[in-house]
């Protein structure tokens, strides 16, 4: 039996390689907290999060305060043996397909950076950042399909940019353009418009933003045709452990799930990503999002993982902070 001997949290700043417009702020850099564990037998683990004050909902210093007060005091006697990656542990693949996700810019820029990536890493699927207005989301995905051509599959998240009388013809607009899930087009709840929403929708709506939680999957399941209703589970959101309930629970209702990026950094991708390997892939509704590290300047990680043909291998190592360079992470920590 392995007990925690000790522990450790870490803040730093991340620079961007440009702007990033998401739909509730603008940003240059991400803030991320890192925890380190160290157990009585030199073994060691590390987990990341991302801190954004719109997001989240929490600062480091009350993320640091949780920590000391609550969770650490309750990890004192549990058995921290692993031996193994996780995505190993769980039975699951050490390679996954990933999903490329274009955030909202003009429909020219966003299509340049669509066959840019397309051309570079081999993405077979495309995630389009709507919310821009409805002509300009279909613009953007034609442009885009122009740039990348029929073989690469394209979904829109628009981040519940749309009222709800709004959204169904939304959702057939997009579709009609190619779409092939519609993610959170308007806000989204458990009720009768929602049931509404999916059996008039032409491809499945993808619930994000108000299923963070086992008990939000059951109802959402319970409101729409399991073909027509898919659950966004984020494990940088919810954890991975509340991340795999919603997984298993969909699997028995016979749903699929998205694996949604959470403007991880490359530590925090490889982390994340332990849970898409695990999944069969009839379970998946769209390949995993975990690739927002390659719009960051500046890691922590030693040495960012490669991409190809749409593909990231997933390390080998049980002991994930050997791959981090501790220098790096006191040089952007926060002060």
């Amino acid at each position: 039996m392995v007990r925690l001997a000790r522990w450790s949290l870490h803040f730093y700043k991340l620079a961007y390689r440009r702007e990033i417009v998401w739909a509730n702020a603008v940003e240059r850099e991400g803030l991320y907290a890192l925890l380190l564990l160290e157990g009585d037998n030199g073994a060691r683990g590390v987990a990341e999060g991302t801190i954004k004050a719109t997001w989240s909902g929490v600062s480091p210093n009350s993320l640091k305060a949780s920590f000391e007060e609550v969770l650490m005091p309750r990890l004192a006697g549990v058995d921290a043996t692993i031996g193994q990656p996780l995505w190993k542990l769980w039975g699951g693949e050490g390679e996954v397909e990933l999903t490329w996700a274009i955030t909202r810019q003009p429909p020219a820029v966003m299509a340049r950076e669509a066959g840019e990536v397309c051309e570079q890493y081999g993405f077979r699927t495309l995630k389009v950042k709507g919310g821009q207005g409805l002509q300009t989301d279909l613009m953007a995905m034609r442009e885009i399909r122009a740039a990348v051509g029929e073989g690469v599959a394209l979904y829109v998240d628009a981040n519940s940019a749309y009222a709800r009388d709004e959204a169904e013809a939304y959702v057939k607009a997009i579709a009609g353009a190619g779409a092939i899930v519609a993610e959170d087009p308007c806000a989204l709840w458990p009720d009768e418009a929602f049931s509404a929403l999916a059996a008039a929708s032409p491809i499945p709506l993808l619930v994000d933003r108000n299923c963070t939680s086992v008990l939000d999957a059951q109802a959402f399941l319970g409101k729409g045709e399991a073909s027509k209703v898919a659950l966004s589970t984020k494990p940088g959101r919810i954890g991975l452990s509340e991340a795999r309930a919603i997984n298993d629970l969909a699997a028995r209702r016979g749903a699929k799930v998205a694996i949604g990026l959470y403007a991880e950094s490359a530590v925090g991708s490889l982390i994340n990503l332990q849970q898409a390997a695990a999944l069969a892939p009839a379970q998946t509704l769209v390949a995993a999002e975990q690739t927002f590290f390659l719009e960051l300047q500046e890691q922590v990680l030693a040495t960012l993982p490669a991409i190809g043909a749409g593909r990231i291998a997933l390390p080998a190592e049980t002991d994930l902070a050997a791959l981090i360079d501790w220098g790096r992470v006191r040089h952007y920590a926060l002060v």
